[in-house]
């Protein structure tokens, strides 16, 4: 009898291409997929924040995850995580539906991820060091020689190694990130999720951040999957795109077709143009983009408009 909890490899979008060519025929077949969000429904009382979402996120590959404030991003993540159980739908990692998991096999789950949190998330009485070792000590039973090795090893890979007595008050906001990122490596993650990775940092120092992401991905062939609304940061960095807007997932696909679209969503947002669908409340009524509410296909290969 099959594991209901787990779908198979062919789960729908790993199927099916990545985008579309404009004249709905595929222009990519889609990597095997770390994560698979199928048919996410997540609502709040009588508002809801995710309608119907379905894309998967490639393996080995840096998706983004792009949309004005307060269309559910972060939502998003925290579904993905398992901290919000959808009201419809599901996602799969490697392929188990983890809204069916038990206490102990979603912590199994949670140990193939690395989070980045928008502030780093560091403990303020605690050093950079004592930081980034910290998931080390919870989690494993490695002797602390074993620890201050791989401490290290990322302390270096993030550029901290001259600043690890130091505590988090006594370092800017970039250091903070880059010990937040390395304490996230520490259990060597199969994905690594970032919120708002940029967030509080200058356009320098989100330049040297997406150098670093690059780095990581290069060096240790994780999936990351990133939340953000910075344009210039996703040109740099991703390889995949999705765009959500008013709840919905306008499109997903790779990065050099959503930048191609004619869609008039993902046109205004990507080139940040005054004119088209997205106003200044995005949530108004007014704003509807046509291509989400026509009744015409939308995600994993819905064709550009």
């Amino acid at each position: 009898m099959s594991d209901p909890t787990r779908a198979p490899l062919a789960v729908p979008g790993l199927s099916t291409p990545a985008g579309s060519n404009g004249a709905g025929g595929p222009s990519a077949s889609l990597p095997d997929a770390a994560i698979s969000i199928q048919n996410v429904t997540k609502s709040f009382g009588s508002h809801t924040v995710l309608q119907d979402i379905t894309f998967d996120v490639p393996r080995g590959k840096i998706t983004a995850v792009l949309g004005p404030s307060g269309t559910g991003k972060s939502v998003l993540l925290k579904v993905v995580i398992g901290l919000l159980k959808p009201n419809n739908g599901g996602v799969y990692i490697d392929g188990e539906l983890i809204s069916t998991l038990n206490q102990k096999n979603l912590f199994r789950v949670r140990r193939k991820f690395g989070v980045l949190f928008q502030d780093g998330a560091l403990f303020g009485s605690m050093n950079l060091f004592e930081n980034i070792a910290f998931p080390l000590r919870e989690h494993t039973k490695k002797n602390e020689g074993e620890i201050r090795k791989i401490v290290h090893k990322n302390a270096e890979l993030v550029g901290l190694m001259d600043h690890l007595r130091k505590l988090p008050g006594e370092v800017s906001g970039g250091m903070k990130k880059r010990a937040g990122l390395a304490r996230a490596l520490v259990l060597d993650p199969e994905i690594v999720l970032f919120d708002e990775p940029d967030s509080g940092l200058d356009p320098v120092r989100v330049a040297f951040l997406d150098e670093l992401v690059l780095d990581v991905q290069r060096e240790t062939g994780a999936t990351i999957f990133i939340i953000t609304h910075n344009i210039p940061s996703v040109m740099r960095t991703a390889d995949y795109l999705g765009m959500l807007y008013q709840s919905r997932l306008v499109r997903f696909a790779p990065k050099h077709e959503m930048f191609d679209s004619h869609d008039p969503v993902i046109h205004q947002f990507l080139n940040a143009d005054l004119e088209g669908p997205i106003g200044m409340d995005e949530m108004a009524e007014g704003n509807t983009p046509r291509s989400t509410f026509s009744g015409e296909p939308v995600g994993v290969g819905a064709p550009s408009t």
